[in-house]
């Protein structure tokens, strides 16, 4: 018996070969493709109703109008790593994560617009130009493309620019330049406006960037006040209103990086809030929120019927003076919690309604491939050992 003759029972025959490739290759694609088809399938667009008021009472009642509610989703954090921090192991395994996300939840529910709350990049706040021009830009294009038809807009965060005091004119100015942004960008979309604020440049200290910040926030508040005919008297209405920019008569949605003040996240619950050791933390003004004074003046300034926020990468509903919500959004990448997740919204200039979608948990999706591989190699193993004893039986004949 030739030497290779007797080690053929070590081998497995070409179908054995194939039969493990295609299982390998069904786990892999799974995990990798197929898993975020499952997850974001089951979300949907939450259905908007509008309460009107009635000659005798108020009921509920559809929405009718020559606007249908349009489908907006909202997302935070994604923190594309750059050269400095992170394995590039690391960079691949979540921007792909954050990639097949994004594109399914398009693909599937097709949004007519989409926010993405801040800290887009990780290293922003360090990057030369040529890395932020050449690397971080095109990677965040190819990784968030989408059809023309969706608007498609970017809040600047602490990590794109820097915290406050390393804040330069040239990081504001090139992210603004990037994403065609101000400190406070005003953007009407089918009757619904959304305003986007620069809330790095909200620490009222006189600073370049927070002076502009100030004096466009007032002439917005103008603009919402003299749309929505909250100005009164007909002098103050002719003086006031004479140069104000024309915008939709509703009250708008505040987008904003940075959460309104609250002194912590301890009244905030649901499977992607804070853990428990960290819930009771004191938030620090100008760090993990707006100072209590700046948030007073985005809610007596704009008077927002919703507020969305970001930045510590946990969720959480807050009930301001006013009745009005704020919702803090949790990070939409695995780097920075294992139920990453995204915000559903239809949004009628009469209403609004949300809902979360959450993305498959990272746990979960490793916990596949260790099964999936153990699953395999008893497979294998029981097939090399049935070899064997086909090969010792036949040696004893």
């Amino acid at each position: 018996m030739l030497p290779w003759q007797r080690v053929r029972w070590m081998m497995l025959t070409r179908r054995q070969l194939a039969f493990l490739c295609l299982g390998l290759g069904s786990a892999f694609l799974y995990c990798e493709y197929l898993v975020y088809y499952v997850a974001i399938w089951q979300c949907s667009w939450p259905h908007l109703k509008l309460k009107e008021p009635t000659s005798a009472f108020i009921k509920e009642q559809e929405i009718s109008s020559r606007h249908q509610p349009m489908r907006v989703m909202f997302l935070a954090d994604t923190h594309l790593l750059g050269s400095r921090l992170g394995h590039w192991f690391d960079r691949l395994r979540r921007e792909w994560q954050m990639e097949r996300a994004f594109q399914t939840a398009v693909s599937l529910h097709q949004p007519h617009a989409v926010f993405v709350l801040g800290d887009l990049t990780d290293e922003g706040k360090w990057c030369s130009d040529k890395e932020f021009w050449e690397e971080y830009l095109v990677r965040a294009r190819r990784m968030f493309r989408h059809n023309r038809d969706v608007q498609f807009h970017v809040v600047v965060g602490n990590h794109d620019i820097g915290f406050h005091y390393h804040v330069t004119e040239g990081k504001l100015q090139r992210f603004e330049k990037a994403f065609n942004l101000s400190a406070v960008t005003t953007v009407t979309i089918q009757g619904n406006t959304f305003l986007l604020v620069n809330s790095v440049a909200l620490d009222e200290d006189g600073c370049f960037m927070c002076a502009a910040a100030e004096n466009q926030l007032k002439e917005v508040s103008v603009s919402l006040n003299c749309s929505r005919g909250l100005v009164g008297g007909e002098s103050d209405r002719k003086t006031l209103c004479k140069n104000a920019e024309k915008l939709a008569d509703t009250a708008p949605i505040l987008l904003m990086h940075y959460p309104l003040y609250r002194e912590s996240d301890a009244n905030c619950s649901g499977p992607d809030s804070a853990p428990e050791n960290e819930k009771y933390v004191k938030f620090r003004e100008k760090w993990e929120v707006v100072s209590k004074s700046a948030s007073q003046k985005l809610l007596w300034w704009l008077q927002p019927r919703l507020v969305l926020s970001a930045h510590i990468h946990h969720s959480c509903v807050v009930h301001h003076p006013g009745r009005v919500l704020e919702h803090t959004l949790p990070s939409f990448s695995w780097r920075n919690r294992d139920n990453p997740s995204f915000l559903m919204a239809s949004i009628h200039p009469t209403g609004y309604s949300l809902s979360k979608c959450f993305l498959p948990r990272e746990s979960f999706v490793i916990v596949l491939y260790i099964i999936s591989v153990i699953l395999l190699l008893v497979w294998t193993c029981a097939k090399l050992r049935q070899r064997r004893r086909n090969f010792l039986l036949a040696k004893q004949v």
